[in-house]
């Protein structure tokens, strides 16, 4: 299990996020925006845009309410960004699950998500 320590915004400073071996988040329950914030810096991203909060909040807005994976055509149809786009902001669907705070999606999942 990882713990994310470093770097933490004030916001979330007192509290620890466990993180399985993948860092994905263990408890979906558990993140903020303070945290995507801190996952996306120490992913290597800039500043979050609303572009990328367009994709966070429909990614996670879907898994919550149905708790199942999203796949890349469904967030460009339900954000309006074409998959080149989604790609440019975020690298891989991957990333972008970390940085939603959702959980391991299990290993024949991440191959889609790749």
């Amino acid at each position: 299990m990882h713990r994310l320590e470093t770097s933490v915004p004030p916001s979330v400073q007192s509290a620890r996020f466990a993180f399985d071996a993948d860092g994905f988040l263990l408890d979906p329950g558990l993140w903020s925006e303070a945290l995507a914030r801190t996952l996306a810096a120490e992913a290597g991203m800039g500043p979050l845009t609303a572009a990328h909060w367009r994709v966070i909040e429909f990614i996670r807005g879907k898994y919550l309410r149905l708790g199942s994976l999203v796949n890349l055509r469904q967030v460009c149809r339900g954000t309006d960004l074409s998959r080149d786009e989604v790609k440019a902001l975020f690298g891989s669907c991957l990333t972008i699950w970390r940085i939603a705070g959702l959980p391991n999606p299990g290993e024949e999942a991440k191959t889609y998500l790749h």
